[in-house]
């Protein structure tokens, strides 16, 4: 009597989230490169905003961009929630969020650990914790063997494939900048600059912000020519820096 009991509560659960307690799953594919195309940026998510008292520039553009550091991961809390664009988060969709990244940008994720990659829909924003990167879906993480251990070392690069590599530019159209920083303080963005220079990174200068009335000093370095270039520059920086910088392109 009980096993038939179990048996019916299971198939009842079915019809609603699954025997494993679990969202229903919906049909979802991996995203590749020839399924991304170039999106207006959403409404919402992508204005200067404050979390627990940290203020977030969000980029006005991904390309370019290369950044390590730690993933982690959100599932059924979150299903069925609006996420910062306006969306509703998918557990079982290749999305992710992310801090500044334009909303919505294309990246692959690379664990740094097994080399195994995504392409993932960056249409949140967070993880809102000082030493990881990006929030990966429930699938995403699952399929760079991250569910176990929660979190773990990757590599996150933008993936804008409508902007040729080949296309002859301007020196003016290659305008890498890196963000070490943001700061309320003066004093606290001249001492971040003052540190770098004396170790080397010469173009580090203050580009001061309004922001709802208050004025931010956001610590750059650069700018740079070429993406490879700066992304050798983010190798050198992270021995000196407590938070991971971030590449952006104007």
């Amino acid at each position: 009597m009980r096993t038939a009991l179990s048996i019916f509560t299971c198939l009842l659960a079915i019809a609603v989230v699954g025997c494993s307690g679990l969202p229903m799953k919906s049909v979802q594919k991996h995203i590749d490169y020839s399924d991304i195309k170039r999106e207006p940026y959403s409404r919402t998510g992508n204005n200067v905003y404050t979390v627990f008292g940290v203020t977030y520039f969000p980029l006005s553009s991904s390309v370019g961009y290369r950044e390590k550091g730690i993933a982690s991961w959100y599932g059924k809390k979150f299903h069925g929630r609006r996420t910062s664009s306006g969306e509703t988060y998918d557990m079982y969709a290749m999305t992710a969020a992310h801090k500044t990244l334009p909303l919505p940008t294309y990246v692959e994720v690379t664990n740094l650990k097994n080399n195994r990659k995504v392409i993932v829909r960056v249409n949140d924003r967070g993880p809102f914790v000082d030493d990881r990167i990006i929030d990966l879906s429930y699938t995403a993480a699952k399929e760079l063997n991250l569910i176990g251990p929660g979190t773990g070392p990757v590599l996150v690069e933008a993936v804008t494939p409508w902007v040729s590599t080949s296309t002859s530019l301007s020196k003016a159209d290659y305008n890498y900048l890196i963000s070490t920083g943001v700061f309320s303080s003066r004093d606290n963005a001249d001492k971040l600059t003052n540190k770098l220079k004396n170790s080397g990174f010469k173009k580090a200068h203050i580009r001061s912000k309004n922001v709802y009335g208050s004025t931010m000093y956001q610590v750059l370095v650069g700018p740079y020519q070429s993406a490879e270039k700066t992304a050798n520059v983010v190798e050198d920086l992270l021995i000196h820096l407590t938070e991971s910088p971030v590449i952006f392109r104007e």
